[in-house]
């Protein structure tokens, strides 16, 4: 269970969350991606398009590849056509195109990375949230979400990862946390941040010091629909939610 977390991530930067297993790494980061919410606290700042890669893709879904991608395509507020274009695209960058016509629950557990990789990337994130993205990912998409990252950060968003390889993206991140103790610290060694640039604000998340009102009592964001794979769409207000710390124990969201 997070406590007291205040962590600033600015844009245009790449952010590596670590910590042992259990700690709470995939629970932070379904706070940020603002698939739980939090138990106190508040959470500012996060962008329109925010895209997210769960620990576990959910491939058990009624879709096709192809269709899975239209569908939240469609949902991040792309034209049909648009949405099919960026699909048909995503997937060839990754290997996947062969398997656009293919049921979800019959794809291989390799494929349907890809395919949970290539959704987060349809409608060009500004806050891209990966949860050990890179794992069962054959080394063509592992180098092909390695510059997809890039791109990105390069573009001013903000990445915010965990993975179990010590060396992903080493020579790229420009700050790492570390969960201990149910709080999150800076990790030594951690280089400065870029100066903000690109498209926004900072999100930051800190602990409230009283009681917050309910997230949907605050100027009048409601919650977010959630899309097929689990993830937020695009919300219609501007949110502001209150913030995480500890969120309730539900399985999935407190394993790092």
């Amino acid at each position: 269970m997070l406590r007291g977390v205040d962590l600033d991530l600015p844009a245009h930067a790449l952010v590596r969350i670590e910590g042992a297993n259990g700690t709470g790494k995939s629970a932070l980061l379904r706070l940020l991606a603002g698939i739980d919410a939090p138990s106190e606290g508040r959470i500012t700042g996060r962008g329109a398009r925010m895209a997210y890669v769960p620990e576990r893709f959910p491939a058990a879904l009624p879709f096709t590849a192809a269709g899975y991608l239209v569908h939240l395509g469609r949902i991040h507020g792309l034209r049909t056509s648009e949405a099919a274009d960026r699909a048909r695209s995503r997937l060839a960058r990754f290997g996947a195109a062969a398997h656009a016509r293919t049921p979800l629950p019959e794809l291989s557990k390799g494929t349907s990375q890809k395919v949970a990789v290539a959704q987060a990337l349809l409608a060009e994130p500004e806050l891209l949230i990966l949860d050990e993205a890179w794992t069962g990912l054959d080394t063509v998409a592992r180098d092909g979400l390695d510059r997809a990252v890039a791109e990105r950060v390069a573009a001013g968003a903000t990445v915010v990862f965990v993975d179990h390889d010590p060396r992903r993206l080493a020579g790229a991140v420009d700050a790492v946390f570390r969960i201990e103790g149910n709080g999150l610290l800076a990790a030594s060694g951690t280089r400065p941040r870029r100066r903000a640039r690109g498209y926004g604000s900072r999100r930051r998340a800190r602990p409230a010091r009283r009681s917050p009102p309910d997230c949907r009592a605050i100027r009048g964001t409601r919650p977010w629909p959630t899309g097929a794979c689990g993830s937020p769409s695009r919300p219609r207000t501007p949110t502001r939610c209150c913030a995480p710390c500890s969120p309730p124990d539900r399985p999935g969201t407190s394993a790092g």
